[in-house]
């Protein structure tokens, strides 16, 4: 969910992220003989765990790498990922949080600059790294790490907001992030006084976050998905403030509200909001049917001040 211009994620209490008391997303095992299928296991834990009935949800990525999901008695397991959006939530959370999602990873939000974090601590172990010799064992792979770096972090290129995933997956085979440590992973050992780059999450959870940011922001180009994310009514204001949110870049403020218009993506309410400290802004709401005029109707909009 978006509040107060930020986007948080759902986290269970401590007690359940088990080991080292981390942060974790809502999850547990797929019973078969209980859950039809994998979202019907997906709702019952949320629902157990937070309190929470999902609605829209979306499967995301399958994730099966040894040594990321330690399970007593060596068991390999597969964690699937689900996304869900929401506006609001029950009053008992049964313990359950909203987290800001730029805790885990305050890499991804530019809308104040290019972060201080990757200027001073990430590029420059990054191409420290690149320059390193593969550790023995390592798997081939058809891009060179600084081809790589240059894709996912702009390093020598350009920023771009979907790659989240290929980001924070560069920095667990770097050993930059606890996970990595955690995991045993060799190159986590080659660094010293390495600071916290983001707060750690539980087994796997901040890689299938990254996955989550990375689908959400790329939707938000195709598809009229910021509109669960919002109350039935807005302004103009909030919705530009909210994609600036998920993307993490500013958008300049008159193109924004000219694509919003032109694409038909809204309708005046006839209704005003008082809320905005300065005179009163009109009301909008989705306008569903622009779903059926057009296969993308979405919001492909530039960076840029306000």
């Amino acid at each position: 969910m978006v509040q107060d211009q930020q986007p948080h994620i759902l986290v269970v209490r401590p007690g359940l992220a088990g080991e080292d008391c981390r942060d974790a997303l809502p999850f547990g095992p797929f019973a078969p003989r209980a859950h039809r299928t994998l979202e019907i296991g997906l709702r019952e834990w949320v629902e157990r765990q937070t309190g929470i009935e999902l609605g829209y949800v979306e499967q995301l990525y399958t994730f099966g790498d040894r040594g990321r999901h330690a399970e007593p008695g060596g068991a390999h397991t597969l964690s699937v990922g689900y996304l869900a959006l929401t506006r609001g939530t029950p009053a008992d959370m049964r313990g359950a949080y909203w987290s800001p999602w730029y805790t885990y990873f305050p890499w991804e939000d530019w809308r104040e600059g290019k972060p201080q974090i990757l200027t001073e601590e990430i590029e420059p172990r990054l191409k420290a790294w690149a320059e390193r010799p593969p550790s023995p064992g390592e798997p081939a792979r058809p891009l060179r790490r600084p081809e790589r770096l240059k894709i996912g972090f702009g390093i020598g290129g350009g920023w771009d907001e979907e790659k989240v995933l290929e980001r924070y997956e560069l920095l667990y085979e770097a050993g930059l992030v606890e996970e990595a440590r955690r995991d045993g992973r060799s190159a986590a050992n080659r660094w010293a006084d390495l600071p916290e780059l983001g707060r750690p999450m539980a087994l796997d959870h901040r890689r299938i976050l990254a996955t989550a940011m990375g689908r959400v922001r790329g939707k938000l180009k195709y598809r009229p998905v910021v509109f669960e994310l919002l109350p039935p009514e807005f302004t103009l204001y909030d919705l530009q403030k909210t994609v600036e949110s998920i993307s993490g870049r500013l958008l300049h403020k008159q193109n924004f509200r000219r694509l919003v218009e032109k694409g038909g993506l809204v309708e005046p309410t006839g209704n005003v909001s008082t809320e905005t400290g300065g005179r009163p802004a009109k009301l909008y709401r989705f306008r569903r049917e622009v779903v059926l005029e057009r296969p993308a109707p979405g919001l492909r909009v530039s960076a840029g001040r306000s």
